[in-house]
């Protein structure tokens, strides 16, 4: 019986010639990535340990983007342990680059590698064919410590991608219908494949938004085959894969799904549930106090292309803040000379340093009681972006930007 991607990834790992899912495997870890919005308890843990170690600090990534700068002193506090602790130890260490996740596939990520984080979206890395995983403090630290972990060796759900995106129709909108159609446990601890001819439409930006949002379906992880534009971007940044991995003819798939991306449509998920997704054209009139462009899921230059594009020659509708937040400062520097940041900032847009900004919602950007925010954030839970009483609508680049002009929830062939 064959093996699926996931399912070879891992043996890898194990060190073995094939896995089944079901099994429980003891994996050696390829990387392990750990955030500001964590680390700090990690580090406490470590320090009460009997006999604390690292197994191999050259496979640790440690990066500040939660909440950079500081917004307290006791922010301040757990990045300076964070900070200090990296230095005596000589981890790969990130501050001010910009989001965790847009950092490890700019530098770090491999096709074939296994890579725990201590952050839900690692999920992300699927998009250069490595098994990405979020995990716990707890978890991260027996992997620092040990070099490895345990895997329950996840299901597989198949996605045959067919056709091509409409214009204007965007990879969120397709991934968002995707997380509706299946419903926010429909992946529970399992691993999303993305497959098909629809796959040589979908650029390195486009794949990595479909698989960071894969874990709002509760997916354990998610995987694409490595073709030439996986490579291209791999290669493009200086690096060589480790393995490229495909799914055997006969593998085990727990369930198939068929998408035909010319069906997809500007997509709205509306509060409180990622899953709560409508035709962006549903909820066409809802008023909105603050809209955001950003975040590891659409904070790629691509994406500040698309928004600037719309919002050119244009005003940000008076009582709308528009929050613009690069992903990268290499995203950041590129949007600059282009002249995207130029043209946002003249449309009233406030544009800020790369990191995580209004979708982690504990700094910049918050709403308040009964607003409404029109967000490239990957949720939209009661109370993330700000006062337990307002309200997240999630959408795409060029609708978050076409909103913000026109004061309320549009889209953006309907603006132009």
């Amino acid at each position: 019986m064959g093996m699926t991607i996931a399912e070879k990834i891992i043996a890898r790992a194990a060190g073995k010639d094939s896995v089944r899912a079901g099994d429980i495997e003891t994996v050696r870890l390829d990387q392990l990535l750990s955030n500001d919005g964590t680390t700090h308890l990690t580090i406490g843990m470590y320090n009460k340990l009997k006999n604390p170690r690292i197994a191999d600090v050259n496979r640790l990534v440690w990066v500040i983007d939660h909440n950079i700068p500081a917004d307290s002193p006791k922010t301040a506090g757990s990045q300076k342990l964070m900070r200090d602790f990296a230095r005596e130890h000589g981890i790969k260490f990130y501050e001010g680059e910009g989001v965790c996740h847009q950092i490890m596939m700019e530098n770090h990520v491999c096709p074939g590698e296994l890579i725990f984080g201590a952050d839900s979206h690692t999920c992300a890395y699927g998009a250069l064919g490595a098994f990405g995983t979020g995990v716990g403090c707890t978890d991260y630290l027996y992997a620092m410590v040990t070099g490895t972990s345990w895997l329950l060796v996840p299901e597989t759900l198949r996605f045959n991608l067919s056709g091509r995106l409409s214009e204007g129709v965007t990879a969120r909108d397709l991934i968002l219908t995707i997380i509706g159609r299946i419903g926010a446990n429909g992946a529970n601890y399992k691993a999303m494949e993305f497959v098909g001819e629809g796959m040589k439409t979908l650029s390195m930006a486009d794949r990595i938004s479909i698989c960071n949002l894969c874990v709002e379906a509760g997916a354990k992880t998610a995987l694409m085959e490595v073709d030439e534009i996986a490579l291209d971007y791999l290669h493009e940044h200086g690096r060589e894969p480790k393995a490229c991995f495909v799914s055997d003819p006969d593998a085990v798939f727990a369930a198939e799904y068929d998408i035909d991306l010319n069906e997809i449509v500007p997509i709205v998920a509306k509060p409180h549930f990622v899953d709560n997704v409508v035709p962006a054209a549903e909820s066409l009139g809802v008023k909105i106090d603050e809209a955001f462009l950003g975040s590891c899921n659409n904070g790629r230059i691509e994406d500040l292309r698309v928004g600037a594009q719309i919002v050119k020659g244009r005003r940000v509708a008076d009582n709308v803040r528009f929050i613009v937040v690069p992903a990268s400062r290499s995203v950041y520097k590129q949007a600059m000379e282009e002249g995207l940041l130029d043209i946002y900032m003249k449309a009233g847009a406030i544009v800020m340093n790369p990191n995580c900004s209004v979708c982690w919602g504990a700094c910049q950007g918050v709403i308040g009681e009964g607003e409404v925010l029109i967000s490239t954030g990957t949720r939209n839970f009661k109370g993330r972006a700000g006062h337990k009483d307002s309200f997240v609508y999630l959408a795409s680049a060029a609708t978050v930007a076409a909103s913000a002009v026109a004061g309320e929830i549009t889209t953006a062939d309907r603006l132009l």
